[in-house]
C-alpha cells in the first residue's frame, strides 16, 4: 500500500469515525462500483469520509450521480452483510484516478472497532 493510499484510508477511518457518516454515488436505485484491480469478477464499491470528496467524482459517466450519505449505523446493520454476502468489496476515500485501497467490508468492520 502507497505511503498516500495509507493516508487516504487512515484519514477515512478517523473522520467516519469521529463524525458516523460515509458518502457513495448514487443515481436513482444505483450505487457506483467498479471493477477491482486486485481481484477477477470483483467489484469494488468507492466510498469517501466527506460529500466534498464524494462530489468531486461526480463527472463524465458519473455526472448524474450523486453523494449520498450512509451512516455508519447504517452501514454496520445493513451494507456490511450485503456487501460481504455479494462479495463486494469497498475503496475508501479513492483519489481522484479512482485508485486507494480495496478491503474484504469485515476488515474495514474490524479497523472501524
Amino acid at each position: 500500500m502507497s505511503d498516500s493510499h495509507q493516508k487516504n484510508y487512515q484519514r477515512f477511518l478517523d473522520e467516519v469515525t469521529a463524525n458516523r457518516v460515509m458518502w457513495g454515488l448514487r443515481f436513482g436505485e444505483e450505487w457506483v462500483v467498479c471493477d477491482s484491480s486486485e481481484f477477477e469478477d470483483t467489484e469494488v464499491m468507492p466510498v469517501w469520509s466527506t460529500e466534498n470528496e464524494a462530489k468531486a467524482q461526480c463527472l463524465d459517466e458519473w455526472a448524474e450521480y450523486v453523494p449520498f450519505e450512509i451512516t455508519l449505523p447504517e452501514f454496520l446493520e445493513v451494507w456490511v452483510e450485503d456487501m460481504s454476502e455479494d462479495g463486494v468489496r469497498i475503496g475508501p476515500n479513492w483519489d481522484e484516478e479512482l485508485d486507494g485501497v480495496e478491503l474484504d467490508v469485515l476488515e474495514l468492520v474490524k479497523d472501524l472497532a
